[in-house]
């Protein structure tokens, strides 16, 4: 199996895009998939999206991109991340919009034996978060290829599942092994919330996956949100990983 790189929750933070951008360029990999959520809580959703859009083979639909066009109800998000929800609404161009409209919920592959979904392949439109072993062992029956990436929770882990049942959790990175399943939550690209915020990503190759991090400009980020008028607890806690 070819290399490939796995990316999610970019909530309109272009510098932490980009640098995980470059750090994805220098291992040669041969598709990026992206796992929804370009938007939401930061400065810059029509860049974020047009940059998303043009990097990624696949890509699937989050909650906060389907909020921003009136396809998710947004009454049960906090009071901060509904402001960033309608600010975005104000900012967003047409063509983003139709954009984000027409992502679908889930992309799966038996060729490829991927199954990509934002929340969980347990009704995946109800936003469910997937954000450790109890989580993981309810959802591995509910798709059927080997490899199954999540995000939204901003919480990275990779959760191996054998033939008979057991599963373990890993944090960086496992081997593959022949007789396992995977469920990998390849955290956030914008608003790590695992108290690291250094962006996030994942790397997955024919023998290995691997939970990568690199660091940004956060304060530039920060500026910028602070521009555009947005709440100041999205902006403090980027510098916080939480």
């Amino acid at each position: 199996m070819p290399s490939f790189a796995v990316i999610s929750d970019v909530h309109s933070n272009l510098e932490a895009l980009y640098a995980v951008l470059n750090e994805i360029e220098k291992e040669h990999t041969s598709a990026l998939f992206f796992l929804g959520d370009a938007v939401g809580y930061g400065a810059e959703p029509n860049t974020c999206v047009e940059v998303i859009n043009d990097v990624s083979e696949i890509i699937v639909a989050g909650n906060h991109d389907r909020g921003a066009v009136g396809l998710t109800d947004i009454s049960h998000f906090n009071p901060y991340a509904r402001t960033a929800i309608d600010w975005t609404r104000d900012v967003l161009t047409d063509k983003n919009r139709d954009f984000l409209r027409t992502a679908p919920l889930t992309y799966e592959s038996d060729d490829k034996d991927i199954f990509l979904v934002h929340g969980t392949p347990k009704d995946p439109e109800r936003w469910f978060y997937l954000e450790g072993k109890e989580d993981a062992v309810k959802n591995f029956r509910f798709f059927g290829q080997k490899f199954c990436f999540v995000g939204h929770s901003h919480i990275p882990f990779i959760a191996e599942q054998s033939a008979n049942g057991k599963t373990v959790l890993f944090h960086t990175l496992t081997e593959i092994r022949k007789d396992c399943r995977y469920i990998i939550n390849i955290g956030s690209v914008g608003q790590p919330r695992d108290g690291n915020p250094d962006a996030c990503y994942v790397i997955m190759s024919s023998n290995v996956i691997e939970i990568k991090r690199v660091s940004y400009d956060i304060l530039l980020t920060q500026k910028k949100m602070k521009d555009a008028g947005l709440p100041d607890s999205l902006i403090t806690r980027l510098a916080e990983g939480r």
